[in-house]
């Protein structure tokens, strides 16, 4: 039997795991990772990066990707607490899919921004 439109919608590959990274700010927080020159970046570093990101926003975006496999949460057992961020080998095979929009919206940020 096939599946109803709505049945495809609904297990739509795409839709299911652009999902998981779409939102605002995860987009942000991956290319800050991957585009750091160790690819790796402790959270006040991300903090400073996205100054108009929240301290909750970024904690529960990072929260949300490490969830999904695409970033890995390196925890250091000293007083103040370190805690590192890297992209996964899930989040490191994005990234080159990533920069045709990135380089997209460099190019329009007139256009669609302004």
């Amino acid at each position: 039997m096939d599946k109803t439109f709505e049945e495809q919608y609904r297990s739509c590959p795409i839709r299911n795991v652009i999902a998981h990274f779409g939102d605002k700010w995860s987009l942000v927080v991956l290319y800050s990772i991957g585009a750091s020159v160790t690819g790796v970046l402790r959270f006040s570093e991300l903090k400073n990066l996205m100054t108009d990101c929240s301290q909750k926003m970024l904690s529960a975006t990072l929260k949300n990707l490490e969830h999904h496999n695409l970033i890995n949460r390196k925890v250091y057992p000293v007083v103040p607490p370190k805690v590192e961020y890297s992209l996964t080998e899930t989040g490191k095979s994005l990234m080159p899919a990533l920069k045709p929009l990135i380089d997209w919206a460099l190019e329009h940020f007139n256009e669609v921004a302004g």
